[in-house]
């Protein structure tokens, strides 16, 4: 039977500091790789994303903005119209139900508009926490985390955030992130999951922060750094 790797050890201030400084210099100005141009256009992107790709999402909603990109084109579309353009997309029904839905509750209650407001967002069907984290940060600039697999997996191998669930990832990366970097500190974390601190073979060689991260199964390559 094979012997589980120990938990790794929390990341210090200066190494969490030093993180963050070489992933802005390598990428100053992150973006979130769906393709969006309005908060609402986010929202549905965002949505239409669980348990799906962003190259499939997008490859989606080039078809589907062009004709609609407002909640009340798409609740003109209805549901069956809306799923001809989503329907390559996993739990395709689901998420053309609750698009719909949440188009209506934005045409009824907030002029067509996504509100800036957690508590409004998450009461949209088919929008948790993670979903209304992203919106909030990428499209309204507020500092906040959106934990998925991505974030989830590079805060606990790394020592960045440890913890058992996605919230205690959350609380405990909106209080070790510098305050400098917190805004753009999503979009680094999941783009160096998605690429580099991959799931099954993290590619440690070419990892910029290799020498700061407390992962003990680091993929073979050079020496590592001091």
């Amino acid at each position: 039977m094979k012997r589980k790797s120990p938990r790794p050890r929390g990341m210090g201030e200066a190494a969490r500091r030093e993180m963050f400084e070489r992933l802005a210099a390598f990428n100053p100005k992150p973006r979130t790789e769906l393709e969006y141009g309005t908060p609402f256009e986010l929202l549905v992107a965002v949505t239409l994303s669980a348990q799906a790709t962003d190259v499939g999402v997008n490859k989606a909603t080039r078809r589907l903005f062009p004709v609609a990109n407002t909640p009340a084109a798409i609740l003109a579309l209805g549901e069956e119209g809306l799923k001809r353009y989503i329907s390559s997309i996993g739990l395709f029904n689901a998420k053309a139900r609750n698009v719909i839905a949440a188009c209506r509750i934005l045409v009824e209650e907030h002029g067509g508009e996504v509100p800036e407001e957690r508590e409004a967002l998450e009461r949209l069907p088919g929008v948790g926490r993670k979903t209304a984290n992203v919106v909030l940060n990428t499209a309204f600039g507020q500092p906040t985390m959106a934990v998925d697999t991505h974030i989830f997996r590079v805060s606990n191998r790394t020592g960045l955030a440890p913890g058992k669930d996605v919230r205690e990832v959350e609380d405990r990366l909106l209080e070790r992130i510098p305050g400098k970097y917190l805004l753009d500190a999503h979009h680094w974390l999941i783009l160096h999951g998605r690429y580099v601190c991959k799931a099954r073979k993290p590619d440690c060689p070419n990892c910029i922060i290799r020498d700061l991260c407390r992962y003990p199964d680091k993929t073979p390559g050079h020496a590592e750094g001091a």
